[in-house]
């Protein structure tokens, strides 16, 4: 039958879609009012709309009828998805079941593994990471464990001397461990005289 005077038919009415309330989709034309998910009847527009062969969808409707299936592939970034679409008419396509995922990870990355093999500060017993790690007699510290044992002044490379996993200033540690004597740190040539 031929089209007399009217525009071309509604994708969904199959009513006469004119010109001024026309959109187009996928070569296909609607009224403006007719233009809704076939999923959830929400209005479209061309940001919105998810076309399939001869269907309109919104992305959500979309991506549960026609997107991947399983876990991890939800709305967003590490969500658990379960919604199915039931409740707004979808028959999704079924295909094979994704395997599960191991629950360890058979190639860990570095990041895991730091996670796991934290080191601790002999001084405290805490955990120290990276941004916190002064390295001294081998170990790792806190930078606010990084401190003589004897005087608690703050060390640095310049300044650190250790004995049996502990720290010292330079001074402290001469003063205890150094060799003992006149010249030595020891005793003075003052308190030396004073004893003659």
């Amino acid at each position: 039958m031929p089209n007399w005077g009217g525009g071309a038919k509604c994708g969904a009415c199959e009513k006469t879609v004119y010109h001024a309330e026309e959109i187009q989709c996928n070569g296909r034309s609607f009224h403006k009012t007719c233009f809704l998910c076939m999923g959830c009847r929400k209005a479209l527009d061309s940001t919105t709309v998810a076309a399939h062969e001869s269907e309109i969808y919104c992305k959500t409707c979309y991506g549960r009828k026609y997107g991947p299936k399983g876990i991890g592939f939800g709305q967003g970034a590490g969500c658990l998805s379960t919604d199915t679409g039931d409740h707004l008419g979808l028959n999704l396509q079924q295909g094979s079941p994704k395997p599960a995922r191991p629950s360890t990870p058979t190639n860990p990355s570095k990041f895991a593994k730091k996670i796991v093999d934290v080191d601790k500060c002999p001084r405290c017993g805490k955990s120290v990471y990276a941004a916190e790690k002064i390295m001294g007699g081998g170990k790792p510290w806190h930078k606010t464990c990084f401190r003589c044992a004897i005087c608690g002044k703050s060390l640095e490379s310049t300044n650190v001397t250790d004995k049996d996993g502990e720290l010292y200033c330079k001074v402290c540690y001469a003063k205890n461990f150094g060799p003992k004597g006149i010249g030595f740190g020891g005793l003075t040539q003052v308190e030396k005289k004073e004893d003659e």
